[in-house]
Protein backbone atom coordinates (compact mmCIF):
# COMPACT_ATOMS: atom_id res chain seq x y z
CA UNK A 1 0.00 0.00 0.00
CA UNK A 2 1.01 3.79 -0.12
CA UNK A 3 -1.06 6.48 1.66
CA UNK A 4 -0.80 9.86 0.79
CA UNK A 5 -2.00 12.23 2.82
CA UNK A 6 -3.13 15.41 1.24
CA UNK A 7 -0.76 17.54 3.29
CA UNK A 8 1.95 16.02 1.26
CA UNK A 9 2.28 18.31 -0.91
CA UNK A 10 0.56 21.71 -1.88
CA UNK A 11 -1.35 22.84 -4.63
CA UNK A 12 0.99 24.30 -8.19
CA UNK A 13 -0.05 26.30 -10.79
CA UNK A 14 -1.08 23.53 -13.54
CA UNK A 15 1.62 23.42 -16.19
CA UNK A 16 -0.83 25.04 -18.88
CA UNK A 17 -1.35 28.07 -16.59
CA UNK A 18 0.74 31.61 -16.14
CA UNK A 19 2.71 30.76 -12.78
CA UNK A 20 2.46 34.44 -11.75
CA UNK A 21 -1.36 34.46 -12.30
CA UNK A 22 -2.73 30.57 -12.50
CA UNK A 23 -6.16 30.15 -13.36
CA UNK A 24 -6.46 26.93 -12.49
CA UNK A 25 -4.29 25.42 -9.26
CA UNK A 26 -3.40 21.47 -8.90
CA UNK A 27 -2.49 19.48 -6.52
CA UNK A 28 -0.16 16.25 -8.28
CA UNK A 29 -1.14 12.92 -5.99
CA UNK A 30 0.59 10.01 -7.47
CA UNK A 31 2.34 9.89 -10.90
CA UNK A 32 2.64 7.07 -13.66
CA UNK A 33 5.62 5.48 -11.62
CA UNK A 34 3.25 5.12 -8.31
CA UNK A 35 0.59 2.94 -10.72
CA UNK A 36 1.75 -0.89 -12.17
CA UNK A 37 1.52 -0.94 -16.12
CA UNK A 38 -2.31 -1.95 -17.37
CA UNK A 39 -5.40 -0.91 -18.19
CA UNK A 40 -7.85 1.27 -16.26
CA UNK A 41 -10.71 -0.96 -15.20
CA UNK A 42 -13.38 1.63 -13.58
CA UNK A 43 -13.69 4.87 -12.42
CA UNK A 44 -16.01 4.75 -9.15
CA UNK A 45 -17.72 7.42 -6.70
CA UNK A 46 -19.12 5.62 -3.50
CA UNK A 47 -20.53 6.00 -0.70
CA UNK A 48 -19.63 4.30 2.60
CA UNK A 49 -22.50 4.87 5.34
CA UNK A 50 -22.22 5.75 9.10
CA UNK A 51 -20.38 2.67 10.67
CA UNK A 52 -20.54 0.47 7.50
CA UNK A 53 -17.48 -1.14 6.41
CA UNK A 54 -16.55 -3.10 3.20
CA UNK A 55 -16.16 -6.90 3.32
CA UNK A 56 -12.08 -7.56 3.59
CA UNK A 57 -11.16 -8.35 -0.25
CA UNK A 58 -8.30 -8.35 -2.55
CA UNK A 59 -7.88 -8.10 -6.41
CA UNK A 60 -5.40 -10.65 -8.03
CA UNK A 61 -4.63 -8.30 -10.91
CA UNK A 62 -5.97 -5.06 -10.02
CA UNK A 63 -4.45 -2.29 -8.00
CA UNK A 64 -7.14 0.39 -7.07
CA UNK A 65 -6.63 3.95 -5.91
CA UNK A 66 -9.04 5.42 -3.46
CA UNK A 67 -9.55 9.35 -2.53
CA UNK A 68 -11.48 10.31 0.26
CA UNK A 69 -14.00 13.49 -0.07
CA UNK A 70 -15.95 13.12 2.80
CA UNK A 71 -16.24 12.05 5.82
CA UNK A 72 -12.86 9.92 8.20
CA UNK A 73 -12.03 6.28 7.51
CA UNK A 74 -9.84 3.77 8.40
CA UNK A 75 -8.59 1.70 5.32
CA UNK A 76 -6.95 -1.35 6.85
CA UNK A 77 -4.38 -3.22 4.03
CA UNK A 78 -2.53 -6.28 5.70
CA UNK A 79 -1.34 -5.43 9.14
CA UNK A 80 -1.57 -1.55 8.95
CA UNK A 81 -4.41 0.64 9.30
CA UNK A 82 -4.25 4.54 8.63
CA UNK A 83 -7.20 7.04 9.41
CA UNK A 84 -7.98 9.10 6.27
CA UNK A 85 -8.98 12.49 6.12
CA UNK A 86 -10.38 14.53 3.20
CA UNK A 87 -7.92 14.39 0.43
CA UNK A 88 -5.68 11.61 1.15
CA UNK A 89 -5.05 8.78 -1.23
CA UNK A 90 -4.29 5.35 -0.41
CA UNK A 91 -3.12 2.96 -3.16
CA UNK A 92 -3.64 -0.82 -2.78
CA UNK A 93 -2.00 -3.08 -4.73
CA UNK A 94 -2.84 -6.35 -6.31
CA UNK A 95 -3.26 -9.15 -3.77
CA UNK A 96 -3.29 -6.58 -0.40
CA UNK A 97 -6.39 -7.50 1.50
CA UNK A 98 -7.81 -4.29 2.51
CA UNK A 99 -10.88 -2.86 4.26
CA UNK A 100 -12.34 0.14 4.64
CA UNK A 101 -14.90 1.27 7.49
CA UNK A 102 -16.17 4.79 8.03
CA UNK A 103 -15.33 6.09 11.26
CA UNK A 104 -16.95 9.40 11.47
CA UNK A 105 -20.43 11.09 11.85
CA UNK A 106 -21.18 11.67 7.99
CA UNK A 107 -21.50 9.40 4.91
CA UNK A 108 -18.05 9.14 3.63
CA UNK A 109 -17.57 9.55 0.13
CA UNK A 110 -14.82 8.60 -2.50
CA UNK A 111 -13.55 8.20 -5.47
CA UNK A 112 -11.88 5.02 -6.87
CA UNK A 113 -10.64 3.75 -9.83
CA UNK A 114 -8.94 -0.14 -10.39
CA UNK A 115 -5.67 -0.32 -12.78
CA UNK A 116 -5.86 -4.23 -13.79
CA UNK A 117 -2.70 -6.04 -15.65
CA UNK A 118 -5.12 -7.76 -17.72
CA UNK A 119 -4.39 -11.19 -16.33
CA UNK A 120 -7.70 -12.40 -16.08
CA UNK A 121 -7.49 -12.46 -11.66
CA UNK A 122 -10.88 -12.22 -9.97
CA UNK A 123 -11.89 -10.32 -6.42
CA UNK A 124 -11.17 -12.61 -3.41
CA UNK A 125 -13.97 -11.67 -0.72
CA UNK A 126 -11.28 -13.10 3.08
CA UNK A 127 -13.41 -13.85 5.77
Amino acid sequence: MNYIPSAASGFIPASHEDPQKPGVLKRVIATQREFQAGQVQMLNWAQLPVGSSFQPHYHEDMQEVFVLLNGNVTMKCGEQTVTMQVGDTMIVNPEEIHQMQNVGDVVAEYIVFGISAQKGGRTVVVD
